[in-house]
């Protein structure tokens, strides 16, 4: 008789275990599916000149017939656009992903992100922090510069190196693990920093205002000139006052 009561049991949970580990199997599958997809998609959006299939591939590390599928899907959506070239860019469908609170940040910043490139001629940003990073939203050239560095939106770095980074962290509350550079940071107003995210490199950073419902933002300059970042502060303090203003 025990043996007739344990055994449907036994069976039961037998079957019940193998569904639960098809299922977490099918989420790691989805998983890794739906990585690979906004993977791409990063790839695609930050490209200048677009990409090919066999560089999407390459990028994954996977087959090429797995990374035309994944463009694919994001082609039927709009995300992405394949040109004559047969490169894929962006497409419209990203506008539509864009719209928010972080389009409003960056719609506001850019025109006076825009007269700050033109005063200090050099390359500046507007960054955001994301989880442990900071990631630039915007990202401005200087008009007729003999030379400037670039980076492109969407470029990322841990927040705790470089002037972003420090600057971002400053806007949070005081900590006592915060460090040295974080605390000069909060004291003075703004981050300055050298080499820590491009070798040989000064940074300039400055936070916005909070905004409810918005990350927090900072204004980030970036030059291999000592002078520039030195004379730059006052400039980068006063685009951020005037990001403040249109902002509040």
């Amino acid at each position: 008789m025990m043996t007739e009561v344990c055994a449907p049991l036994l069976y039961h949970d037998f079957m019940a275990t193998r569904a639960e580990d098809s299922s977490s199997s099918s989420r790691n599958v989805g998983s890794q599916t739906l990585a690979r997809g906004l993977r791409v998609l990063e790839i695609v959006a930050t490209s200048e000149q677009g990409v090919t299939t066999q560089e999407i591939a390459d990028h994954l590390g996977v087959h090429r017939t797995i990374a035309y599928r994944i463009l694919a899907t994001l082609s039927d959506f709009r995300l992405v656009l394949r040109s004559a070239d047969g490169r894929y860019r962006g497409g419209a469908g990203l506008a539509v992903l864009g719209q928010g609170i972080h389009s409003t940040l960056r719609g506001v910043a850019e025109s006076h992100l825009r007269e700050l490139a033109r005063e200090v001629q050099s390359t500046v940003a507007l960054i955001v922090e994301e989880d442990d990073e900071a990631v630039a939203l915007a990202v401005v050239e200087p008009p007729n510069a003999a030379y400037h560095l670039s980076f492109h939106v969407g470029s990322r770095h841990p927040l705790d190196r470089g002037a972003a980074g420090v600057a971002l962290l400053s806007a949070r509350r005081p900590r006592s693990r915060d460090s040295a550079a974080v605390r000069e940071a909060r004291e003075r107003g703004y981050a300055k920093t050298f080499g820590e995210v491009e070798p040989g490199a000064y940074g300039v950073a400055a936070t916005l205002a909070p905004v409810e419902g918005a990350p927090a933002a900072c204004v980030n300059l970036i030059t291999y000139r000592a002078d520039v970042a030195e004379r730059a502060v006052p400039a980068v303090l006063e685009a951020v006052r005037r990001i403040d203003d249109a902002l509040s």
